[in-house]
């Protein structure tokens, strides 16, 4: 339920949107299941804007998105509608990290799953790519959860949620590297946006000598130990 409200709010057209999903090989077949009930449950199966469903922004950015759908790879969804701009709710599966949509964020309703049995080797894929701006841990393994909060570099998250940690004003909220720097909201926004002006201010009554020429052997010698 979180990861499909998360993933098709304002059909997928948020930045903190799950951009695609890993998941333990063993445990795929259950996801793929859950999720085609969710989207079932959640979305009628027009493909139409609704109030609960909305268009693609506009028609170069649907064009990219239907584009991009491997139709050989559709679990479920994969529909649209020229007309009104929408794209059903999709989820593929047997993606990999090479194939042609996973080389940039989606920003649409296009959920890719991909299935691991090696966890070190997908945290290597994972920091081949840029760093994200979320991510978003699902388990109650508080090992392998800390194992992935230390090991990969992103802007913020949840873990066993999506998308909330956005909601709350005490988090700060911003990216890394590719996805950004710095970060916004409550204090965080409030230094982030404050110009820290710097002042030293010094009293006429004493001057050390030290700092003017000429310079001595004795005079560099303590330079020397005062700025290491």
């Amino acid at each position: 339920k979180r990861i499909v409200w998360a993933k098709f709010f304002n059909a997928g057209q948020t930045c903190i949107a799950p951009d695609y999903i890993l998941v333990e090989k063993k445990i795929e077949q259950k996801l793929l299941e859950a999720l085609k009930e969710e989207i079932k449950n959640n979305y009628s199966n027009s493909v139409s804007v609704n109030e609960n469903y909305v268009q693609i922004i506009n028609e170069r950015h649907f064009q990219r998105l239907t584009n991009l759908i491997p139709t050989d790879k559709i679990y479920t969804g994969g529909k649209y509608n020229i007309e009104e701009r929408v794209i059903h709710p999709t989820i593929l599966h047997n993606i990999n990290f090479e194939d042609e949509i996973m080389k940039d964020e989606i920003f649409g309703p296009i959920l890719p799953i991909i299935s691991f049995d090696n966890l070190d080797a997908t945290i290597a894929n994972i920091k081949k790519k840029d760093k994200p701006l979320s991510l978003y841990i699902y388990s109650n393994n508080k090992k392998r959860i800390k194992k992935l909060l230390y090991e990969i570099s992103f802007g913020g998250g949840a873990i066993n949620d999506s998308l909330v940690h956005l909601l709350n004003p005490n988090l700060p909220f911003g990216g890394v590297g590719a996805s950004g720097i710095g970060s916004y909201h409550s204090k965080a926004g409030f230094d982030t946006f404050t110009h820290y002006k710097s002042i030293l201010h010094k009293s006429f009554l004493f001057e050390p000598n030290i700092k003017y020429k000429p310079y001595s052997k004795l005079k560099k010698k303590i330079l020397k130990l005062l700025l290491e």
